[in-house]
C-alpha cells in the first residue's frame, strides 16, 4: 500500500488543522483519522515528534496544561500556512482520492468475508437443523426446546459481554472508528438473518 503521505505533506497537514484551533497532540490524531475515514489512524510515534520539529522550527508554540499540552500556530506557522495555500489545496485533492480508494478496499474486504460468514452460518444453520431432527425424541420437545433455549442465550451473552470489553479497550485507546461500527451493523443483522431462517 503506497505510503498516506509523501515527504513533508504531513508536516503541511498539521499545520493546517493547527490552523483551525488549538490542540492537544491526541485531537490532531483523532482529526486525522476523521479525515480520512477511519481507515488512516498515525501513531502518536509520527505525530508527536513531529509536532515538536515544528516547534523547534518556531511555527507552532506548546502550551503545557495541566495533563496535556496544546499546540497553535505562531504567525511564522501562519505565513507559511498561508503561502503554501496552493500545495495545501492539491494536498486535500490527494487525501479525498486515497479515502475514495481505502473505502473501496474496505468495502470488498468486508464483502467477501460476509460473503463466507453467510455460508459459514447457513451451513452449521442446516447442520443444527439436521441434528435436532435427529435428536429431538417424541414427547420431550418442550423440554429440549428450553435447554436450547438457554444455551443459545448464554451464547449470546458471552459474545455481548466479549465483544463490550474489546470496544472499551479500543474506546480507550485507539479509538473505535466508522469501519468497526459498519463491519459490526453488517455481521450481526446477517447474523440475524441467518438465526431467523432456522427459527422459521
Amino acid at each position: 500500500m503506497t505510503p498516506v503521505f509523501q515527504h513533508g505533506q504531513l508536516r503541511l497537514y498539521l499545520l493546517a488543522l493547527l490552523g483551525q484551533r488549538p490542540m492537544h497532540g491526541y485531537e490532531v490524531i483523532t482529526a486525522l483519522s476523521d479525515r480520512f475515514g477511519g481507515t488512516y489512524r498515525p501513531s502518536a510515534g509520527t505525530v508527536y515528534p513531529r509536532l515538536a520539529r515544528l516547534e523547534e522550527e518556531g511555527l507552532v508554540r506548546r502550551s503545557d496544561g495541566d495533563r496535556r499540552s496544546t499546540y497553535e500556530l505562531t504567525d511564522a506557522g501562519r505565513d507559511e500556512l498561508e503561502a503554501r495555500r496552493g500545495e495545501l489545496e492539491a494536498l486535500e485533492e490527494g487525501i479525498a482520492e486515497t479515502v475514495r480508494e481505502r473505502a473501496a478496499r474496505v468495502r470488498d474486504d468486508v464483502r467477501s468475508s460476509m460473503h463466507g460468514l453467510r455460508a459459514e452460518l447457513a451451513a452449521a444453520a442446516q447442520e443444527a437443523q439436521a441434528g435436532a431432527t435427529r435428536t429431538t425424541p417424541a414427547g420431550d420437545g418442550r423440554a429440549t426446546s428450553h435447554a436450547r433455549y438457554v444455551e443459545a442465550d448464554a451464547l449470546l451473552r458471552r459474545f455481548r459481554d466479549e465483544l463490550r470489553t474489546e470496544l472499551r479497550r479500543a474506546d480507550a485507546a485507539a479509538g473505535v472508528g466508522d469501519l468497526t461500527v459498519e463491519t459490526l451493523r453488517t455481521v450481526l443483522d446477517s447474523a440475524l438473518g441467518a438465526v431467523r431462517r432456522t427459527l422459521r
